[in-house]
C-alpha cells in the first residue's frame, strides 16, 4: 500500500505576477468580517498568500493605538496587497498607493481601483487609465481592477500593468460571471495574469473562472458574508484548485447527441 500523497498541482504551476510567485491562485480581501479573529481564521482556511487591504478603511499602522490588521495577518507570512477601494478619482488613488508604500516599507505591488459610480461600483475607466499610467511611471507594480472590456484590458496591459482584473459582476453582488465570452476574449490576447475580481458568490463561480483559463480569482464578500465564512473559505480554495486542474486537463467537447461510455466494437453479444 502506498501511503504517499500526490504532489499538489500548485507545486509546479505557480501564479507569477511580475517577479512574484505564489502557490495559491486565490486572493482574499479583508473587509466585512465580524472581527479580526474571523478574518484570520477565514484567510488561514483559504490557503491564500495574497491578502488585499483597503488602505482607506483598514488600519495597518496609520492609526496608532488601534488594532491593526497586521497583528493577525502579518506581512512576514502573507503578501499584503494594498488597494485603493473607495477612491473616485485618480489623485485619491495615487495618494493612497503612496501611503501604502510608506506604511509597508517601500512595497510596490498594489491593486488599483478607481470607481465611477456609487450604485454599481463600476470602474471609471478614464480615471483608472490615468492613475495606472502615473503609478507605473512611479515604479509601482499595478494590478488593476477594470470592466470586462477586452480592448480596455489590453490597453492597461500595454501601459505596464502587471495583472489585469476584470469584474465578473458588480462588486459585492454575488452574481457570478455575467459575460464569460468577454473574459475569454480578454484571456486570448493577454500576456499578463488575468484575475477575476468582483461578483463571485459561491464556489461554482470561482471554479467557472478558473475553468475559463483565468490565472486567479480575488474575492471578499463571497466569503465574509457567507453563513460560515471559514467553511466557505475552504470551499473557495478547493474550487479554485479544481477549476485550475480542469482547465489544464482540457474538458471533453460538447456534443448534441449521446455517446456510449463503453465502445460497442468487440462486444461479445
Amino acid at each position: 500500500m502506498n501511503d504517499s500523497k500526490p504532489a499538489l498541482l500548485t507545486d509546479d504551476d505557480p501564479l507569477v505576477i511580475a517577479d512574484w510567485q505564489f502557490r495559491s491562485r486565490l486572493l482574499i480581501g479583508t473587509g466585512k468580517y465580524k472581527d479580526l479573529d474571523e478574518t484570520q481564521a477565514a484567510i488561514e482556511a483559504s490557503g491564500a498568500e495574497i491578502v488585499t487591504v483597503a488602505i482607506r478603511r483598514t488600519n495597518i499602522g496609520q492609526t496608532p493605538g488601534e488594532p491593526s490588521l497586521l497583528d493577525v495577518i502579518p506581512a512576514s507570512e502573507y503578501t499584503i496587497l494594498p488597494n485603493t477601494a473607495g477612491c473616485y478619482n485618480a489623485n485619491e488613488a495615487i495618494r493612497t498607493c503612496n501611503l501604502a508604500r510608506e506604511l509597508l516599507d517601500g512595497h510596490s505591488l498594489v491593486k488599483l481601483e478607481v470607481l465611477g459610480d456609487e450604485r454599481t461600483l463600476f470602474p471609471d475607466i478614464v480615471a483608472t487609465m490615468d492613475a495606472a499610467a502615473r503609478l507605473v511611471e512611479d515604479e509601482f507594480e499595478v494590478m488593476v481592477y477594470t470592466n470586462d472590456d477586452p480592448v480596455v484590458a489590453k490597453e492597461l496591459e500595454d501601459m505596464g500593468c502587471v495583472a489585469v482584473m476584470p469584474l465578473a459582476a458588480p462588486i459585492g453582488s454575488g452574481l457570478g460571471i455575467r459575460n464569460p465570452y468577454n473574459i475569454l476574449f480578454i484571456l486570448e490576447d493577454a500576456d499578463v495574469p488575468i484575475i477575476v475580481d468582483a461578483g463571485v458568490g459561491t464556489a461554482s463561480d470561482a471554479a467557472e473562472a478558473m475553468e475559463l483559463g483565468c490565472d486567479g480569482v480575488l474575492m471578499n464578500t463571497a466569503i465574509a458574508s457567507a453563513g460560515n465564512p471559514v467553511l466557505m473559505a475552504v470551499a473557495m480554495r478547493k474550487a479554485v484548485e479544481s477549476g485550475r486542474e480542469a482547465y489544464l486537463a482540457g474538458r471533453m467537447p460538447k456534443k448534441r447527441y449521446g455517446s456510449a461510455s463503453s465502445p460497442l466494437e468487440g462486444t461479445f453479444f
